[in-house]
């Protein structure tokens, strides 16, 4: 058997967070490490923010297109958020996985969620959490980009969006990112050898195990 027929399905890895906990950076270091991970790519009906490419960052559309994609059921999950729609399509996800390639996704508890009822087979969730509230406050105001009404907001979401962390495989408390990303190479090492992900296997055991 070649290492083409011995292709393992893709799965999807998906990272949440509340704000400020890690998890963008992360994201990024993973995509940079694992040339084969795809980014999942949303629809959103949303206008596009200086410095977006539509394809790249978004995929861009109006509302009715919109709609008559959910309707014909073209995304895996979608939702409105603060008044514009946001999805992520079906068939490019399928298409990734089908060749063996990972995908990414950078979504909340809720996508998740989603995301379990019509993929849950291919799901690895992973849930980011800060090092303390304190720690979470402190990281924010680092950044410098959020007036305190904002900072306030995130830190209230925070307490709601951390009470989810029990609906995910893996939780990783990120105090350090180079420790973070050891715990997800092998959490990724680990799930990319799972039985289910390998369907060449049942034909090379038949193989080894039949009579001579």
């Amino acid at each position: 058997m070649s290492n083409k027929d011995r292709a393992r399905r893709g799965l999807m890895l998906i990272l949440s967070s509340p704000s400020g906990a890690g998890k963008t950076t992360l994201s990024r270091l993973l995509l940079e490490e694992y040339k084969d991970m795809a980014l999942s790519i949303s629809t959103t009906t949303r206008q596009p923010r200086k410095g977006e490419v539509d394809g790249v960052h978004y995929r861009f559309v109006d509302e009715d297109a919109f709609r008559r994609m959910a309707k014909n059921g073209e995304f895996l999950e979608w939702a409105q958020v603060f008044g514009a729609y946001y999805g992520t399509p079906k068939q490019p996800v399928e298409d990734a996985l089908s060749a063996g390639h990972d995908v990414h996704f950078d979504i909340d508890w809720q996508g998740a969620q989603q995301l379990k009822q019509s993929a849950a087979n291919d799901l690895v969730k992973v849930f980011i959490l800060p090092p303390s509230l304190e720690e979470l406050e402190a990281r924010l105001r680092r950044r410098n980009q959020d007036s305190e009404a904002v900072i306030a907001d995130r830190m209230a979401r925070a307490r709601d969006e951390i009470s989810h962390w029990g609906e995910y495989h893996y939780v990783l408390v990120n105090e350090d990112v180079e420790r973070s990303m050891c715990d997800l190479r092998a959490i990724l090492a680990a799930e990319r050898r799972l039985r289910k992900r390998q369907p060449w296997l049942a034909e090379f055991v038949r193989n080894l195990i039949q009579p001579l």
